[in-house]
């Protein structure tokens, strides 16, 4: 199980995936705004999304766990 942290803190602006989709090492999963800039968050494993912990316009901060894979 691998937890998506995030790296500042921020906006979430989009959120790319849901509970259950099958993702792979290196995509995408969610994007956070930040002093007008977009910090993509990726996957480093691949694996089924297993929680979704932000919506789209919840702030987070720093370490923030935003979504878990599961293997």
């Amino acid at each position: 199980m691998t937890q998506l942290k995030a790296a500042m803190a921020g906006t979430v602006f989009t959120v790319n995936v849901a509970e259950g989709d099958e993702v792979q090492a290196g995509q995408v999963i969610i994007v956070l705004e930040s002093m007008k800039m977009e910090i993509p968050v990726e996957t480093e494993v691949g694996g089924k999304v297993t929680s979704i912990n932000v919506q789209v316009g919840d702030f987070v901060n720093e370490e923030d766990v935003l979504a878990v894979i599961g293997e």
